[in-house]
């Protein structure tokens, strides 16, 4: 009996060994890979900033492009990328969290609503170069009516636009609106279903309605969730290239949209601000791919410098929505 129980203690004991050896096997192999992934990514960082050397400087940013390396400027990129994803995020969030709240929240579980979860995680994979057809098509051309001019005053100043939009910033924050919107509604959908469903009994036991429930109880308590999806969302629309390419983005232009470039031109023409959406654009991604193509070495050093900015605005963008985001969740009492 001694025996038995001696040899079940040493076999216990050696099965829990390769257990630990296993365990700590595997924290090694995803440490490697980390710092692996953390390696790779510092080369390339470093490779890009080394490349760009002296380019990026005032001048770089406050300059539009030139067909001269040492006069090209990002400045009509840069605004063209803030007012892309300025729209974007106008449209995409109230959309996507409506219907994240509908879905989750109002809509019994029926073959039709099955549905709709079924092809918004399609939609969620669909090769960005789809939505550009897509938005070439709708927004564009909006699927071939004739074109007309149209004039609308506002009192205080005069806006100039067409239907179909045609090739203007309008038409592209749509299709960037199109792009993201499964992103968004997927995020909110999760972060609403994560909300502890007794935080909604005791609300309703408290005489609340669906809406005060929704409203002050369990929106707040998703908004961190909410508002990870829409980071997701903004930064891979801030990189796109394929779907601006085909609705219309200019990839040499020298001027903002609404023709405003500093506050000065702001205070100068408000009116500016209304007629913007209806202007051409282009964004940094357009821009550096346009420089890329160019045979002149000078234009290596600028298309570095061009990669370098497009990735601090995007540390910029998501390091202030991740701020905002912890701001929120601090405020969280569960």
């Amino acid at each position: 009996m001694r025996c038995t129980i001696s040899t079940l203690h040493d076999e216990y004991a050696r099965q829990l060994e390769r257990r630990h050896r296993a365990g700590t096997f595997f924290a090694g192999f995803c440490s490697i890979s980390t710092w692996s992934s953390v390696l790779v990514l510092a080369v390339l960082l470093g490779a890009v900033s080394w490349q760009a050397g002296d380019t990026i400087s005032w001048r770089f940013l406050t300059s539009y492009d030139s067909r001269n390396a040492e006069n090209a400027g990002v400045l009509a990129g840069l605004l063209g990328s803030i007012w892309l994803i300025g729209l974007t995020a106008l449209f995409c969030v109230p959309i996507g969290v409506g219907a994240a709240i509908y879905l989750e929240e109002y809509a019994k579980p029926t073959w039709f609503t099955r549905m709709i979860q079924l092809n918004i995680s399609n939609l969620a994979g669909v090769p960005s170069i789809v939505y550009g057809i897509l938005g070439f098509t709708a927004f564009v051309r909006m699927f071939g009516i004739a074109k007309e001019a149209y004039r609308l005053n506002l009192g205080f100043t005069t806006v100039n636009f067409t239907l179909p939009f045609g090739r203007s910033l309008l038409a592209g924050a749509l299709t960037m609106t199109l792009l993201s919107l499964p992103v968004v509604i997927i995020a909110a959908q999760e972060a609403l279903r994560a909300v502890p469903p007794s935080i909604r009994h005791a609300a309703y036991a408290l005489g609340a309605t669906r809406w005060q429930t929704i409203r002050h109880q369990v929106l707040p308590a998703a908004l961190p969730g909410i508002l990870t999806g829409v980071i997701l969302a903004m930064s891979r629309a801030l990189g796109e290239t394929a779907p601006l390419a085909v609705v219309g983005a200019a990839t040499y232009i020298t001027f903002a949209p609404g023709k405003i470039d500093s506050l000065a031109d702001l205070a100068a023409n408000p009116g500016g601000l209304l007629q913007a959406p209806f202007d051409g654009f282009t964004v940094l991604p357009m821009q550096i791919y346009n420089w890329v193509m160019l045979p002149r070495a000078g234009f290596r050093q600028v298309t570095a410098a061009g990669i370098v900015v497009l990735l601090l605005v995007l540390f910029l963008m998501n390091g202030i929505a991740i701020f905002i985001r912890q701001r929120f969740q601090q405020k969280i009492r569960w």
